[in-house]
């Protein structure tokens, strides 16, 4: 008797890997902006804790929450699902807890200290700052809590009208640091980084330093370049969004150089995303 013919299971198609082997490239920037969450620090698990908590009083579950929070304002975010809380009182309150509640569960996005540490190390030259969703006092803790170079200027959550995708504060940031904002306004400078005429550079002379969709949109929306890291958003989220460069971590971002005559700031960008 003729055995019977066994048809093979069907082949079980594997997922291409990410690509993340494009050469070295060096580019020149007058400025650069970071996003704080998923771009220097993870603090994933201490939000979790806080949202969770903080859903409890609010009446809303913890899950629900973190389904649209990553990258957005607290603020934002309650006026969708609790618009009773969503005042900066309470807000500002509620995230200056994390960093004192849930510190120790922070970790550093690898290769971000080394990167603030040579920007700082230059002599407070490089221009670059923080433009994030969380509050001041959020920020602040972070930075204290991780034992983080500091930047010389900070957009905080408070301090535009509109969260990212909006590039309000990313535009915010470029004139804090004494530049025009992409916007062609003009103007003069304010805030942290001081008084004074605008130095007009072209918009893609500034780089934006990101992890999640609405923060690259932000950064593209105003003009800026945009580096995205792959740690907390998938890749075809980054790409869809516009980054210009889709990277692992901060390790792909090294400085190379300040450039005093030129005012210019050298970023090597090396195993990004090959499209």
């Amino acid at each position: 008797m003729k055995a019977p013919t066994l048809t093979p299971p069907p082949t079980v198609l594997s997922t291409p890997q990410p690509n993340f082997s494009a050469p070295p490239s060096t580019h020149s920037f007058a400025a650069l902006l970071f996003d704080m969450d998923g771009t220097l620090i993870d603090s994933t698990a201490a939000i979790t804790h806080h949202w969770h908590a903080l859903g409890i009083l609010i009446g809303v579950p913890g899950p629900t929450i973190l389904e649209t929070s990553h990258g957005r304002r607290t603020i934002d975010v309650l006026a969708l699902l609790a618009p009773q809380y969503a005042n900066w009182a309470f807000v500002c309150e509620a995230e200056a807890r994390v960093p004192r509640e849930w510190g120790g569960e922070a970790v550093e996005v690898p290769g971000a200290r080394g990167l603030l540490e040579r920007l700082g190390g230059s002599g407070g030259v490089v221009p670059w700052a923080i433009v994030t969703s969380g509050t001041r006092g959020l920020v602040k803790g972070w930075l204290r809590v991780m034992g983080m170079e500091r930047p010389g200027v900070l957009v905080s959550a408070e301090e535009v009208g509109e969260g990212k995708p909006s590039p309000e504060g990313y535009r915010l940031g470029s004139r804090r640091l004494g530049f025009g904002d992409g916007s062609g306004a003009g103007g003069s400078g304010e805030g942290e980084g001081g008084a004074g005429a605008l130095r007009e550079v072209r918009p893609d002379e500034i780089l934006v330093l990101e992890d999640a969709p609405a923060g690259v949109r932000a950064g593209k929306a105003a003009g800026y370049r945009v580096v995205a890291l792959a740690t907390t958003h998938a890749i075809g989220q980054l790409r869809e969004a516009g980054a210009d460069w889709i990277v692992e971590d901060m390790r792909s971002v090294t400085m190379t150089e300040w450039d005093a005559k030129a005012r210019r700031v050298g970023i090597q960008i090396t195993n990004a995303l090959v499209r």
